[in-house]
């Protein structure tokens, strides 16, 4: 187990870089399970809790989406949004479903073809938005998107999905040429959204933290 324990130079409150011990999180859990501590027994509780309830949620896959909805309105996200964002999670299965179908792999391929949609939606591929909405790597980015972007993104999605099935596509290169095209059309929405609104789609804010300073207001 700590054969898995690397150093890495991090900057220590001193200001200077000095090798500090490091691991993945799934090391870092079972350090906690051999810990004979009896400090460590409401980590080994919890670690069991979730345990149990991933087990839940293979035997019935409701269960996680009773869960997520849960999780989303704990974190102050409103029913309207959370409603958007489950929906949104739907079609982004369905789509992900078909491209493991039709020759995609997961990972890199997905990572390609998710971003070619947001390129034709947005102008920007994942990591420009979240630089453009101030996100840190680790965050989701779509749990800080309002229920327009979501939306937009939904429409993408599902359009590519509906495409590579009437098309019929095989193989990474067809599927993100669809991609293109699906990103492309929820594109052309969006323009034509900031024509009437004379507003961009896409907003620096993200979502839920201006969704609490309204409430604060």
């Amino acid at each position: 187990m700590y054969e898995e324990i690397v150093q890495l130079k991090i900057v220590a409150p001193d200001g200077k870089n000095r090798e500090t011990d490091m691991a993945s999180m799934k090391a870092i859990f079972r350090m906690i399970q051999s810990i004979p501590s009896p400090k460590a027994e409401p980590f080994k509780q919890w670690l069991a809790k979730v345990g149990q309830e991933r087990i839940e949620e293979i035997q019935d896959p409701e269960r996680a989406i009773f869960r997520a909805e849960k999780i989303y309105e704990q974190k102050g996200y409103n029913d309207e949004w959370v409603a958007k964002r489950m929906r949104g999670i739907n079609i982004r299965n369905t789509l992900t479903d078909e491209w493991k179908d039709r020759g995609a792999r997961e990972g890199i391929d997905f990572a390609i073809l998710t971003n070619e949609i947001y390129k034709g939606t947005f102008e920007m591929n994942a990591k420009q938005i979240k630089d453009y909405k101030n996100l840190d790597n680790p965050d989701n980015l779509r749990d800080h998107m309002d229920e327009m972007e979501l939306i937009l993104t939904m429409l993408g999605e599902a359009t590519t999905t509906r495409i590579s099935k009437n098309k019929n596509s095989d193989g990474f290169k067809s599927l993100q040429k669809d991609a293109k095209i699906g990103g492309k059309i929820a594109g052309n929405t969006r323009k034509q959204i900031e024509n009437k609104t004379k507003q961009k789609v896409l907003r620096k804010e993200n979502y839920l933290n201006n969704t609490q300073k309204k409430k604060l207001k």
